[in-house]
């Protein structure tokens, strides 16, 4: 699965640096964000995320990698402690879209996989292509919609000895809005959702930014992801909230 995975992904991103002209420019960001405490509590926290943008006359090309993982110091029955690893995720995507002649509107090929070893799904992995615009611009604010099918592939844990394996067609519409409330401030949201008869997987995320120089922001968020179908004793829906370092190159 993950071999398959690499290669779909390879291969968008291959169809992508093809399509697009020669030094052109990218928009990098890098985000770390780390908590560890010691004493009578001890935890240790790591969030990282690379998100890469490159902006052609027709091709937008958006690729991220995201990690997240988390150790915490636990009591067990008989009074002892000892450290267990409670989360530990990893995100891929990538995604180009073919912008149309009036440059609102574009038409898109997107691939993401994700690994989570303590979710309900250990992997899933979607493809989807479709139709995205830009829905609604002023000065400081911009909203864009996408929408298409697609299809997925999902490995679902039922206890620690058994998983189920899952895979049909789905609808996947997406949404991404922008305010820039001050000269250094900004608020994004985004929202995605993948409909398939055996699971709707829903993905928003929340965050502020504000700039500290050129190239450094400040970071405050909140991640919730929810699956409607899920093995009995998982939860359905999964949340982290984070304060992030971002450098942008």
């Amino acid at each position: 699965m993950k071999s398959k995975l690499v290669v779909a992904l390879s291969a968008l991103g291959f169809c992508a640096f093809a399509s697009a002209e020669p030094e052109q420019p990218w928009e990098v960001k890098a985000e770390l964000g780390v908590i560890a405490t010691s004493g009578n509590t001890e935890t240790t926290s790591i969030q990282a995320k690379l998100d890469a943008k490159q902006y052609t006359p027709r091709w937008h090309n958006h690729y991220v990698l995201n990690g997240l993982f988390k150790r915490d110091q636990v009591t067990r029955d008989d009074g002892t402690k000892t450290k267990e690893d409670t989360a530990e995720k990893y995100f891929a995507s990538a995604k180009t879209a073919y912008q149309l002649d009036n440059d609102t509107s574009n038409l898109f090929l997107f691939g993401s996989h994700t690994d989570d070893k303590f979710g309900s799904y250990s992997e899933y992995s979607t493809v989807a292509v479709g139709y995205g615009a830009r829905v609604f611009e002023t000065d400081t604010m911009k909203l864009d919609a996408e929408v298409g099918p697609g299809y997925f592939r999902a490995k679902q844990v039922l206890n620690d000895e058994t998983t189920e394996r899952e895979d049909g067609f789905l609808l996947r519409g997406a949404a991404s809005f922008n305010w820039q409330f001050t000269e250094t401030a900004e608020f994004n949201q985004t929202v995605s959702v993948e409909s398939a008869q055996e699971n709707t997987r829903t993905i928003a995320e929340s965050s502020v930014s504000t700039r500290i120089n050129n190239s450094m922001q400040l970071k405050v968020g909140f991640n919730v992801s929810n699956d409607s179908d899920v093995a009995p004793g998982k939860k359905k829906t999964d949340t982290t909230s984070y304060v992030n370092l971002v450098y942008s190159f």
